[in-house]
């Protein structure tokens, strides 16, 4: 039992590569103290990879670094990796790095049998000890034995340079180029190599996307799918296929949609906080207006928020909404919201993911904005863009970001969804649909919601107007044929108030009616009290004349 529990405890030592995203991938970094081998075609990155290895070792762990290169000059490295913001010169007058060029000409190398990596070990030796490094890179070994044809020599040679890099204790990358049948040219580094990565640069469709593999990694669990990557002015940055686990956070804030009167038509009020919305409809129906109110009312609240616009420049988009009244500019001078417009040929699916997590990690926003979703189309296959979709949501949610995404739909086949609304309709919590109402001789907006999970809401189809001062849901009017859109609202609101004026001025006209009747019946009242109180006097008169007579005669006896 105890062995059991010591097993689990045990913990595969590992050194972080610096590569935003790999550490991810291969669960903490490259084998400690191990060799590891990137191979890959031309152009495919294998030297930057190896580079950002070391100067991130340098600058993030206080690890030092060997660099020896069999092909490129120390002064060309130190050039082409200065636009990323490596200063080798500075880190090598701070004792923190060692670039080596090694030249192996094929001409001078004589094979006599007796060929073999002394000086080699004595020459990368020597670099470590110097500085006590222990990160090597070692670029590209087929440089290296680029004389000898004695695969004998040159297969036992392999083995004892990985043997003494072991024997040595540093974490040591070897490039490789991609061989025909096999990995690398010779066929034997990725035998002899504790961790094995494959990275390659493809153009599909004339979009061109590089992509990395985890062949092998000894000890240690790694994920075996392949990730794209990006290189940029940061760097190399990895993008890891998202957790198949639903196990991320959830919150039961609610959030306004920023849309006057569309917050009524949910119980709650609103979104859930770190929700995903889809607003799809035709083109026209308003959708990017619906994204920019609530981006609006995020901003606010002084929540970061981060827009994609696919098919509108940020100046375009802050004109149109400033027309309607919603004033994105002061938002984006305060800092708490982005606008990044680009084509989506620009690049493939995965790099737009991957700039958008990048973007994720450097601004930190709570709200996300894509407008439209349905332009990624162009840039893949149906599959691709279903596989996008879901890591896109995925990670959104890992990182409990509200996210809004509008769709644009084809009018002319309305029976069966659009492939991005289709794709993502199933995955996003609240659903809704804004749409044209066509009546006779006029177009009118409508919006209704599809779904809200976890929270009820109306079953309306609201109509709204855009006017100068913004969007605007009206009440709803039946008529004997259902729900009244435009003219026929008006028609039918005119009708209405015509017969509310008829019925007051009915009202009015009783009142008056039973006005004159109470005067009359007052009046009448009046006459005959008047006529009561007179024939009660006279009966007075009476019986005190009578009552007068009889005294007189009982005097008179």
């Amino acid at each position: 039992m105890q062995e059991k529990t010591k097993s689990h405890s045990f913990i595969f030592p590992k050194t972080p590569t610096g590569v935003d995203g790999l550490d991810e991938i291969t669960d903490g970094g490259f084998p400690q103290g191990r060799p590891t081998l990137i191979c890959g075609g031309a152009g495919c990155g294998k030297t930057l990879l190896s580079m950002q290895f070391l100067i991130k070792g340098i600058t993030d762990y206080n690890e030092p670094g060997v660099f020896m290169s069999f092909e490129e000059p120390s002064d060309d490295l130190t050039l082409n990796v200065k636009s990323l913001g490596f200063d080798l010169e500075q880190l090598k007058k701070d004792k923190k790095l060692v670039v080596d060029h090694v030249r192996v000409e094929r001409s001078e190398i004589e094979e006599a049998g007796e060929y073999d990596l002394d000086g080699l070990f004595i020459r990368l030796g020597h670099a470590i000890d110097s500085i006590k490094a222990t990160r090597v890179v070692l670029d590209t070994i087929e440089s290296l034995f680029a004389g000898l044809d004695n695969q004998a020599i040159l297969r036992a040679e392999l083995r004892r340079l990985f043997h003494w890099l072991k024997t040595k204790g540093v974490t040591a990358i070897i490039t490789g180029e991609r061989g025909e049948a096999t990995l690398t040219r010779q066929g034997l580094e990725e035998y002899v190599s504790d961790c094995v990565i494959v990275l390659d640069h493809r153009v599909i469709e004339q979009v061109s996307t590089r992509r990395l593999r985890i062949v092998k990694y000894r000890g240690s669990t790694h994920g075996t799918n392949e990730y794209p990557f990006l290189i940029d002015e940061d760097g190399i940055s990895v993008l890891p296929i998202t957790s198949l686990k639903l196990d991320n956070e959830v919150s039961s804030d609610v959030i306004p949609t920023g849309v006057p009167g569309l917050n009524d038509m949910f119980h709650g009020g609103g979104f859930y906080r770190g929700s995903n919305i889809l607003v799809s409809g035709t083109a026209g129906t308003a959708k990017t207006t619906v994204a920019c109110y609530f981006a609006n009312e995020q901003c606010e609240k002084n929540e970061k928020t981060i827009y994609f616009a696919f098919e509108e420049s940020p100046q375009q988009l802050v004109r149109n909404m400033k027309s309607i009244g919603v004033n994105l500019e002061k938002h984006i001078k305060k800092g708490i919201l982005q606008i990044h417009s680009s084509r989506p040929s620009l690049n493939g699916l995965e790099l737009h993911l991957l700039t958008l997590r990048k973007l994720i990690k450097e601004f930190q926003p709570t709200t996300i904005i894509i407008d439209p979703i349905s332009n990624l189309i162009s840039v893949g296959s149906e599959h691709e863009v279903r596989s996008m979709l879901v890591r896109l949501i995925d990670m959104l949610k890992a990182n409990n970001i509200t996210a809004m995404f509008t769709s644009l739909n084809k009018q002319t086949d309305s029976f069966r969804p659009d492939l991005a609304e289709e794709s993502v309709s199933s995955l996003v919590d609240t659903w809704i649909t804004v749409r044209d109402m066509e009546g006779v001789g006029e177009r009118n907006r409508g919006i209704f919601i599809i779904k809200s999970r976890g929270m009820g809401h109306s079953n309306q189809v609201r109509e709204f107007v855009i006017t100068g001062h913004g969007i605007k849901l009206l009440d709803v009017e039946l008529g004997p044929q259902g729900i009244l859109t435009g003219a026929a609202r008006q028609s039918h609101q005119f009708k209405k108030t015509i017969s509310d004026i008829k019925l007051q001025n009915e009202i009015n006209r009783k009142d008056r009616e039973i006005e004159r009747k109470r005067k009359v019946l007052e009046a009448n009242i009046e006459s005959l009290r008047t006529e009561f109180e007179s024939a009660e006097e006279e009966l007075s008169i009476l019986k005190a004349t009578e009552e007068l007579q009889a005294k007189l005669s009982s005097k008179k006896k």
